[in-house]
C-alpha cells in the first residue's frame, strides 16, 4: 500500500497566456545545445579534472552556470518530449525510452518549440539524435521512402538527424524526412521483434564487434564492428560510421547557420556524444586518460567550439542566445566494453549528486545548463536558482513575444527572468521523473519521492540505485543533498494517506469534463464528476511539519476564484495516477493560482 507525506506551502502555476512579455532589443538567434547523458559533474566548468572543456568553460565565463537546473525526466525520451512541448511526459502514454522504429511520439497536431521560433519569424534546424520517433505507426517504416510524418510536421524546416540514438537500428541518418544517402542497392529493414536470416548479431559472432565489445545487451545487429539493439539488414553507403557522427552533425549544422545567417534562426542541435556506443573520431581518443567516454566529452567539447567559432566569423556571436545543457544525468557503463569505469580516476560524472541516469534520485536529472547570449546578458555569473527544462518554452516565447495556442505548453511557466540573470526567485518546486516512472517534486529546501515496490538497483547491467523504496522519501537537501536521511522514516504518524483512502473517498467516478469555470481563464483544470458535484482538481498543497514534508493535491467545489472550499486531499501519486490519466489528452493547466485557499 503506497502512503505519503506531508509539505510547504500553496503553489501556484501560471500557463503561457498569462505570461508578460519582455521587450527585446533584437530577436536573438537561439541554439539549444542538448548533450546526451552528460552528467552534472562531466564538465571542467563543473569540477572535472580529468577532461578539458574550453569551449564550453567559455560560455560558462561569458554566461550564467546554473547549479540547481534539472531534467524533466531521467531518461532521454521523455526529456526531449517535455523540452519540446512543455508538456510533463507522465501526461502522455508511449513515452517511454523509444525504440528506434517508434512512431511519432510528439504528434503533428501538437504545437512545439519549433512551432513557436516559426511562427514568430524564425528559420528551424534539427540535428544529432532525435529518438522521439518517425512515421506514423511505431514498426511500420518504410525506410526507402519518404517517412508520412517527421520533423516537417513539427515545426522544423530543416532537419538532419538520427532516427533515435546511436545503439539502436536503424544506423542512418534522416534528411528531411528520407534517408541520407539512400543506397538503393541495400533497401533497409528494420526489426524490434526478430532478427533477418542471414543476419550476424553481437550475440552468436562475437567475433564481428572489432571496435566495441558489449558488455550487456547491445548485442543484436552488428553495424561498424558495433552490437546494436534491434536488427537490421542493408542500409549500405547510407550507414553512419560512429567515429564520425559528431563531424556530420555538426557540420550539417553549420551549414546550416550559414544559410540563415540573414534572419533569425532556431537550432536545436542534439549531440549523441555521451551516450553509448562511445566511438569517438581518433583526433579525440587517448585525450583524457579515460577511455573512450571521457574522449567523447572532449568531442562534444569540440562540436560547441565548432558552432562558436562560425557564429564569431559571420558575427553573429553577440546576438544568439545558447542554451547548454543534457537530457538527463550521467551513466558510465551503459552496455558497451570500454572501460568507463575502470578509467574514471577520481571523475565523479553526477558530482555532489546520488544516483545516475535512470534514478529517482537527484543524480537522475541534476544536469549542467549554461546561458551565454552577450547582448542580453552580463556573463561570469554563478546562478543556483531552481530551474526546470519543462519552462524553457514558456520563457523563450516570452522573449520573443510568441502566441501561444489554447491547451500549448500546459505545464511550462514563463522563468524567463531566471534564464538570463535578472530574477533570482527560485522555481516554487520542480517534478522529477525516473526511468520507471517514479514522480518526485523537489523544492528549494526538500525532496520528496514517491513509494515504488520495484528493484533497489537497475535490473539489466548499470551499476546505478533506482532510489525506489516502498514508503516514502523525504530528504532536506539544504542540509542532505546527497539524500541519505530519510525523514519521513521519523514521522510515521503522519503518512495516513494512501491509495485505498483516496480511491474509497472518489468511489471510482471521477471522469472528464470540458474545461470551465477558473479552467477558461488558464488558472485551473477541466472538470470532474464526483458524485454528480462539479469539481475542479486545483493544485498541490505544502503544509508545514516537523521535519516532514506532505504532499497533496486538493479538490475543491465552486467557480467563484474569492470563494473556494476544499472538499477533498489526495497524496501525490494518486493525483499522478488519476488526474494524470484523465488530463493526458487534455489541452489544459493542472495547477492552480495563489488566491485559492484551504
Amino acid at each position: 500500500m503506497r502512503k505519503t507525506l506531508p509539505i510547504l506551502t500553496l503553489l501556484p502555476l501560471v500557463t503561457p497566456n498569462e505570461m508578460h512579455a519582455v521587450e527585446p532589443v533584437k530577436k536573438p538567434n537561439v541554439i539549444i545545445i542538448y548533450a546526451d547523458d552528460l552528467g552534472y559533474g562531466d564538465l571542467e566548468c563543473y569540477g572535472a579534472k580529468n577532461v578539458k572543456t574550453p569551449n564550453v568553460n567559455k560560455l560558462a565565463k561569458e554566461g550564467i552556470r546554473f547549479t540547481n537546473a534539472h531534467a524533466v525526466a531521467a531518461t532521454s525520451t521523455p526529456s526531449r518530449y517535455s523540452l519540446l512541448t512543455g508538456e510533463y511526459a507522465w501526461r502522455k502514454p508511449n513515452t517511454d525510452v523509444a525504440a528506434g522504429n517508434a512512431g511519432m511520439i510528439i504528434r503533428p497536431t501538437q504545437y512545439t518549440m519549433a512551432d513557436m521560433f516559426k511562427s514568430a519569424g524564425y528559420a528551424t534546424g534539427a540535428f544529432g539524435k532525435w529518438h522521439l520517433g518517425l512515421g506514423d505507426k511505431t514498426g511500420e517504416q518504410d525506410w526507402n521512402a519518404p517517412l508520412p510524418a517527421s520533423l516537417g510536421d513539427l515545426g522544423f524546416d530543416y532537419h538532419y538527424i538520427m532516427a533515435a540514438t546511436g545503439d539502436r537500428v536503424p544506423c542512418v541518418f534522416i534528411e528531411n524526412g528520407q534517408v541520407a544517402n539512400y543506397d538503393a542497392s541495400a533497401p533497409i529493414e528494420v526489426s524490434y521483434v526478430r532478427n533477418f536470416e542471414g543476419e550476424p548479431t553481437g550475440k552468436e559472432n562475437p567475433e564481428l564487434l572489432y571496435n566495441l565489445k558489449s558488455s550487456h545487451g547491445h548485442d543484436m545487429a552488428i553495424v561498424n564492428g558495433i552490437g546494436r539493439i534491434g536488427y537490421m539488414k542493408g542500409g549500405g553507403k547510407a550507414l553512419w560510421k560512429d567515429e564520425n557522427i559528431a563531424d556530420s552533425i555538426t557540420s550539417h549544422a553549420i551549414d546550416f547557420i550559414k544559410q540563415h545567417q540573414d534572419e533569425p534562426f532556431f537550432m536545436y542541435f542534439a549531440t549523441n556524444d555521451v551516450h553509448v556506443p562511445r566511438f569517438p573520431h581518433e583526433r579525440f581518443r587517448g585525450k583524457t586518460g579515460m577511455g573512450h567516454r571521457g574522449d567523447a566529452i572532449a568531442q562534444f567539447d569540440w562540436c560547441v567550439g565548432e558552432l562558436m567559432k562560425t557564429l564569431k566569423e559571420l558575427r553573429l556571436d553577440k546576438n544568439t542566445l545558447i542554451i547548454l545543457s543534457s537530457d538527463n544525468g550521467a551513466v558510465v557503463d551503459d552496455g558497451y566494453d570500454d572501460q568507463a569505469e575502470e578509467l574514471l580516476n577520481g571523475h565523479q560524472p553526477s558530482g555532489p549528486w546520488r544516483g545516475n541516469k535512470y534514478s529517482a534520485f537527484e543524480g537522475g536529472t541534476a544536469i549542467p545548463a549554461i546561458v551565454h547570449w552577450p547582448n542580453g546578458i552580463k556573463g561570469g555569473k554563478t546562478s543556483d536558482v531552481l530551474m526546470s527544462q519543462i519552462d524553457w518554452i514558456a520563457s523563450l516565447g516570452s522573449l520573443i513575444q510568441a502566441k501561444f495556442p489554447k491547451g500549448s505548453a500546459i505545464d511550462s511557466r514563463n522563468r524567463l527572468g531566471n534564464l538570463l540573470g535578472t530574477d533570482n526567485n527560485h522555481r516554487p518546486w520542480v517534478i522529477e521523473q525516473a526511468a520507471n516512472k517514479t514522480l518526485s517534486i523537489r523544492s528549494i529546501d526538500w525532496k520528496y519521492i514517491d513509494p515504488h515496490d520495484g528493484p533497489k538497483m537497475i535490473p539489466w547491467g548499470p551499476k546505478i540505485e533506482t532510489g525506489n523504496c516502498t514508503t516514502p522519501q523525504l530528504y532536506n537537501m539544504k542540509k542532505d543533498a546527497v539524500e541519505q536521511n530519510n525523514l519521513a522514516e521519523q514521522h510515521p504518524e503522519n503518512r495516513d494517506h494512501d491509495h485505498a483512502a483516496a480511491d474509497a473517498q472518489i468511489g471510482g467516478q471521477i471522469k472528464e469534463l470540458p474545461a470551465v469555470g477558473l479552467a477558461d481563464r488558464g488558472a485551473g483544470v477541466g472538470g470532474a464528476v464526483v458524485d454528480d458535484e462539479e469539481i475542479h482538481l486545483r493544485g498541490f498543497l505544502f503544509q508545514p511539519g516537523d521535519h516532514t514534508l506532505q504532499i497533496f493535491f486538493f479538490v475543491v467545489a465552486g467557480n467563484d476564484d474569492q470563494d473556494l472550499h476544499v472538499i477533498h486531499l489526495f497524496p501525490l501519486s494518486f493525483y499522478f495516477r488519476t488526474a494524470g490519466a484523465v488530463h493526458q489528452n487534455r489541452k489544459s493547466s493542472s495547477f492552480c493560482n495563489s488566491r485559492s485557499r484551504r
